[in-house]
C-alpha cells in the first residue's frame, strides 16, 4: 500500500471533482469543509461514501476533496468516481468489487444543447395552422 498522498479526478455532467487520499481515520473534506456541511443531505453523503462502505474502508482513508461545477447531485456523483479510482490507484484488487458496483463507469450523459428556432433541445415551438 502506497503512503503518500493518491490524486484523481471525478466527473458527472458540468462537475469536476479532484479527490486526495491518504490514509487517515476517515475524515472527509469538501471545498475545506466537513462533508455533513457541504452535503446536508443524507442521500448525497451515502453516494459519496458508497465506495468505501463497500470496501469496509470507512475509517482507513483522510480524504481532502475540491469541487466546482454542476450542481449537487452531479458533483457527489464526480466525487464518488474520483474516490473510486483512487482506491483502485491504492490497492488494485478492490477493482472487481467497485467495478461491478459500477462506481469506475463514467456517466457519459450531458445537456442536450438547445437547437436554433426551437424552444429547448427537443421542444419544438407550438405549430397553429391559422
Amino acid at each position: 500500500m502506497s503512503m503518500e498522498v493518491v490524486n484523481t479526478v471525478g466527473r458527472r455532467k458540468a462537475a469536476v471533482a479532484r479527490v486526495y487520499v491518504k490514509p487517515g481515520q476517515g475524515t472527509i473534506t469538501i471545498n475545506r469543509r466537513p462533508l455533513e456541511n457541504y452535503f446536508p443531505l443524507e442521500i448525497f453523503q451515502y453516494v459519496v461514501k458508497q465506495p468505501l462502505l463497500v470496501l469496509d474502508a470507512l475509517a482507513t482513508y483522510d480524504i481532502k476533496i475540491t469541487v466546482c461545477g454542476g450542481g449537487i447531485k452531479g458533483q457527489a456523483e464526480a466525487i464518488r468516481l474520483g474516490i473510486s479510482r483512487a482506491l483502485c490507484e491504492i490497492d488494485a484488487e478492490v477493482r472487481p468489487s467497485l467495478k461491478s458496483n459500477g462506481f469506475l463507469t463514467r456517466d457519459p450523459r450531458e445537456v442536450e444543447r438547445k437547437k436554433p428556432g426551437q424552444p429547448g433541445a427537443r421542444a419544438k415551438f407550438q405549430f397553429s395552422k391559422r
